[in-house]
């Protein structure tokens, strides 16, 4: 097996045409909605960068489901891609966008729990086997390449389970974002959202639930429009911006800003060993912080599936982010990326917000657990697991 992950990182290696040094340029430099000057913001720059949460192929973790595989170099990028934009919305969330991390300093309590989340645990809520296993109910196979719009909708189920970060996943369809689905979706008093923990003070005083935003497209039939490249752009200059799913065919990567005409993206294809920790426990978080310079690539060189991602942790924002959409992409482009309605469409089935199964969850950081109508969603499939 080690053999096998050596000669896939070799080809990643060859094949990514990456660029390491940030290049010395006036043009600004675009990460999540903040602006630097490559020149003479560069340690702030960085900062920024490193505080992202990576996360990468791992190996030597519990097999998926008791019997698949323990490592998932070679078809996980897109989940651990999909790790990456959820957890920059918790970030958002629970300590802001201005937050830093420091690798010789503590961490807030609300980042270990985050971080909790993410481990390469069958027990933690996003874990790559929460993640794998959800996309069974997706028809992906345990083992199976996924793409920008089908991690999307892995997302938005096991977000039902998280309880702490409340957390409303709105994943839109036909290239049409419908502002009054989302309202209702992201309203606490549906009443759809049974919870076995207590809302916080501000989620008692408020009633909208943080949201991340996912807009799968295909801006283009093999190659990435040109006519497109502009508002892909405006979308990383917008404050609610919560990165980009995409890349080539077959390697995803995590788009967070662009410079020039070269996006910056953060790669998981690097296989690190898993990391042993004990639920409720600090995390050595070292491996989940990318130290070196962002990578980039043409923005011509995009594969045109991608989904874009947007934060809105108040009505608020969204309202902010649904004017900026209407000026910068709607307004001023001929073929727009995407629409933005008022109203759910008269020919669509009516919309629903998504609810929980009927499964007990203790919260962020623990798993799904089993009933009675839930067993079969565990149960997994290795047929695509021979290579591994």
């Amino acid at each position: 097996m080690e053999a096998v992950l050596a000669k896939y990182e070799n080809q990643i290696n060859v094949f990514s045409e990456y660029l390491e040094d940030l290049p010395d340029t006036d043009e600004p430099v675009w990460i999540l909605g903040e602006c630097y000057n490559a020149k003479t913001e560069k340690t702030e720059l960085l900062s920024d960068v490193h505080s992202r949460l990576w996360f990468t192929y791992r190996k030597k973790f519990s097999p998926i489901g008791g019997t698949g595989p323990s490592s998932d170099a070679g078809w996980g990028c897109m989940l651990r891609c999909g790790q990456m934009i959820l957890a920059q919305a918790l970030v958002c969330s629970q300590l802001g966008r201005a937050w830093r991390w420091k690798a010789d300093a503590g961490q807030p309590e609300e980042y270990q729990r985050i971080l909790q989340c993410f481990l390469d645990r069958k027990d933690s809520c996003y874990s790559i086997h929460q993640m794998a296993q959800m996309g069974v109910g997706e028809g992906k196979s345990v083992g199976e390449w996924y793409g920008p719009n089908t991690v999307a909708q892995v997302l938005k189920k096991l977000a039902l389970f998280d309880d702490w970060n409340s957390l409303a996943v709105y994943v839109s369809m036909d290239n049409t974002v419908v502002i009054e689905d989302i309202k209702q979706a992201c309203s606490n008093t549906h009443g759809n959202r049974a919870t076995t923990c207590p809302l916080s003070q501000s989620q008692l005083l408020s009633d909208w639930r943080p949201l991340l935003l996912v807009i799968p497209l295909r801006m283009g039939i093999n190659h990435i429009n040109p006519v497109y490249i502009q508002a892909l752009k405006e979308c990383f200059k917008m404050p609610q911006s919560c990165g980009v799913l995409g890349g080539k065919p077959n390697l995803a990567y995590y788009f967070i800003g662009f410079v020039g005409e070269e996006l910056i993206y953060l790669d998981p294809h690097t296989t690190q060993s898993a990391l042993e920790s004990e639920a409720g426990s600090g995390v050595d978080d070292l491996t989940y912080h990318c130290l070196r310079s962002p990578r980039r690539m043409k923005i011509t060189n995009l594969d045109p599936s991608v989904a874009l991602g947007f934060f809105c942790k108040s009505e608020e924002d969204f309202d902010g982010w649904c004017n900026l959409v209407q000026q910068e992409i709607q307004l001023k482009r001929n073929l727009r990326m995407f629409e933005l309605v008022e109203n759910h469409p008269s020919h669509w089935p009516p919309f629903v917000p998504p609810s929980k199964p009927d499964v007990q969850t203790t919260g962020a950081g623990n798993s799904i657990r089993k009933t009675k109508n839930f067993e079969g969603f565990f149960k997994c499939s290795h047929k695509n697991h021979q290579a591994l």
